[in-house]
């Protein structure tokens, strides 16, 4: 199999080809790894893709009657009842077998995981068009031919990225460093799967799982069960065919917030991963196991004065039309700089934008929220369908209403997430304001997911002060949120994902785009090492009887030498030997000759009174252990006057009794050692 990379306005124009047929890999994507993308043999996307009109409908060559009849049907899945002890069992029984599964799965290698994997992602994507027809007629919500594209990221984008990231066994080794690295997968996972995103979701958890070697038991939306399914039979069907132990991926038939409940608290669960809104996800925070979550978004676009118009206004209509705007990182504000506010509404309205009236605005606001919270009707709807469902009539052409307001909070529901082609816009004084508005919108309603900011690139002040107020995980500039956000598309270096964690301000686990890497466990293997060790030896040594003269002669250069040495050697003469030998070579002296058998901390703070007075370039030490660890600290002081004794005594005594004669060489003076044994 191979797969290659298509730009999204081919993969959008390919969702109206009809043809499934087996996949073919063609491009290389410049400077990163081999990318592969499915494409249609017989019906290839056109070079240069057109417009694909927002208000298409699905064609009745792929109505859900129509898609690829042969195969084999969608799993049947039954309006949601009360739960019985039967289906509490048999969930039971599916967990048990997902757990035997499992077991068998992590002795598998990586080769044959990577196989599998390959297998797994290469179906999904050749059943991207079916499932998006499912999805939308199921769920009511969004575009066709955008979940296409969202099943072909799901699939072959998240299969290029981590097609050749280690996941078994050993995955890290430094000999030398005596270090390793090995993972281990985590086990049993339980995954929550959203309305809004119901097949490419299944996708990208079914294989993040079947890469790092983990079952999965999913747990459908009511109102996107069998699209739901059925993605993630044609998963299982691929990855058991291609080799993956049978019932490694397994469901909940008949959803229902209760068995969803009861998969979360099994004791057989190892790990949640939990997309939805913010109550499921905090039901599997609360489930006592380990939960990776994703926390609720409003994110804000917030557009300066110096901004590109054009392409700021652009990218957020990419990003809020797309697929209706269910995505949860898509912007629901804009804050505009009083100075461009004009302007940025020209272009809005230029390229399809309706806004509403106050009336409207209000009408609007009163059908989105219901009972204080996002009315699941609005959701993923197209922009002249909310018109109506508000009140009033907008132009066919209409891609996005836009409600101006001033307020943030419960009091205004433009400020609220909106997943859908709805924009709350926000006129900001300056530039400060608009950073606080921003902040206020992020805080009230989307902390730690997502913000933007459109500027120039050149004006890193703005960047500076936005990465700094912005308590979100992700701060994309100048790129479309709900794109950008994923990963991969806007900027290679951020990880392709459909589960987008938002760190502790969110409430969640995880402060990044969820991977492979945050579904295994890895054991670290550290071998006994030693802390190295070692001494700064002089460039020269002199020794046996009679090298004192010539040893000296070195030293020509020098202007003043302290020597530091003790009373009996003081007494014997030998310093004035010494001094008899500088003198000739124009080296002034000057001699501290009380060190103490045991070097005291008081004696050197004297020594050091006489040595900063003479200010030397050269230090000597003669005599044993205690002179010559005396004048060590001297010159440590007299070089580094910041340095602390308390900070570096305990490095220093054991440095002190490597070596005996040594030399020392520093940016101001010298410390020669000459022992006198």
């Amino acid at each position: 199999m191979q797969l290659t990379g298509r730009s999204l306005a081919s993969a959008r124009c390919a969702a109206s080809a009809r043809v499934f047929a087996p996949p073919r890999f063609v491009r290389l994507r410049a400077g990163r790894v081999t990318a592969e993308y499915i494409v249609d043999t017989k019906n290839p996307a056109p070079a240069v893709a057109g417009d694909v009109m927002k208000e298409a409908t699905i064609p009745k060559s792929l109505q859900l009657n129509q898609l690829a009849g042969a195969k084999s049907e969608p799993a049947a899945v039954a309006d949601a009842k009360p739960d019985t002890l039967a289906d509490l069992q048999c969930l039971k029984e599916l967990i048990t077998t997902a757990s035997a599964a499992q077991r068998l799965y992590e002795e598998f290698s990586q080769a044959d995981v990577d196989h599998i994997f390959k297998a797994a992602a290469a179906a999904a994507s050749a059943a991207r068009i079916d499932l998006a027809v499912m999805a939308v007629e199921e769920t009511k919500m969004g575009l066709m031919e955008d979940k296409v594209i969202k099943n072909h990221f799901a699939s072959e984008y998240i299969y290029n990225k981590y097609k050749d990231v280690k996941t078994c066994g050993v995955i890290e080794e430094n000999e030398l460093d005596g270090i390793k690295k090995v993972a281990e997968p985590i086990g049993v996972i339980a995954g929550i799967v959203p309305t809004t995103n119901p097949t490419s979701t299944v996708i990208f958890k079914c294989l993040l799982a079947l890469k790092t070697r983990n079952a999965i038991v999913l747990s459908p939306h009511v109102r996107a069960a069998k699209c739901s399914i059925e993605a993630a039979r044609i998963v299982r069907q691929a990855a058991e065919a291609a080799g993956a132990p049978k019932g490694l991926i397994q469901w909940i038939e008949k959803p229902s917030l209760a068995l969803a409940t009861a998969l979360m608290k099994d004791p057989q669960i190892n790990l949640i991963l939990a997309t939805g809104g913010p109550g499921m996800v905090k039901a599997a925070y609360e489930s006592g196991h380990p939960s990776i979550g994703v926390g609720a978004g409003n994110t804000p676009a917030v557009i300066d004065a110096s901004a590109d118009i054009p392409m700021a206004v652009s990218s957020i209509l990419i990003s809020k039309t797309f697929d209706n705007g269910v995505i949860c990182a898509s912007e629901q504000n804009m804050v505009v700089e009083a100075a461009v506010y004009d302007e940025v509404v020209r272009e809005l309205k230029l390229r399809g934008a309706y806004f509403m009236s106050r009336e409207e605005t209000k009408r609007a606001g009163e059908i989105i929220l219901k009972d204080g919270r996002l009315n699941a009707d609005v959701v993923g709807q197209k922009a002249t369908a909310l018109a109506r469902m508000f009140g009033f009539e907008v132009p066919a052409a209409t891609k996005v209403l836009v409600g101006e307001a001033s307020l943030v909070g419960k009091s205004e529901p433009m400020s609220y997430e909106k997943l859908c082609p709805v924009l709350g816009m926000y006129k900001a004084a300056d530039w400060a304001d608009a950073i606080q508005k921003a902040r206020a919108l992020v805080m009230f309603g989307g902390h730690g997911h997502t913000s933007c900011l459109y500027t120039s690139p050149q004006n890193k002040q703005h960047i500076q002060d936005f990465q700094q107020a912005m308590e979100t995980v992700r701060i994309l500039i100048n790129s479309p949120a709900s794109q950008g956000a994923i990963g991969d598309l806007y900027n290679f270096h951020l990880d392709p994902s459909l589960t987008l964690g938002c760190g502790s301000w969110g409430s969640t686990s995880v402060s990044a785009n969820v991977g492979p890497q945050h579904l295994i466990n890895i054991k670290t293997v550290a071998m006994r090492m030693e802390n190295m060790l070692w001494f700064k030896a002089p460039p020269k040594i002199y020794f046996k009887r009679g090298s004192l003269d010539l040893a000296l002669r070195e030293l020509a250069g020098h202007k003043r030498a302290f020597i530091v040495t003790d009373p009996p050697l003081f007494e014997l003469g030998i310093t004035t030997q010494l001094i008899n030998k500088l003198t000739p070579l124009g080296i002034q002296t000057k001699t501290f000759s009380n060190v103490e058998p045991d070097p005291t901390l008081g004696m050197v703070q004297r020594a050091m009174e006489e040595l900063r007075s003479f200010k030397p370039d050269l230090i000597i030490a003669i005599g044993g252990g205690s002179p010559m660890d005396a004048a060590k600290l001297m010159w440590l002081m007299y070089e580094h006057p910041e340095t602390k004794f308390e900070e570096v005594a305990a490095r220093f005594m054991v440095s002190s009794s490597v070596g005996r004669r040594c030399t020392i060489h520093s940016t101001d003076a010298e410390l020669a050692c000459a022992d006198s044994c």
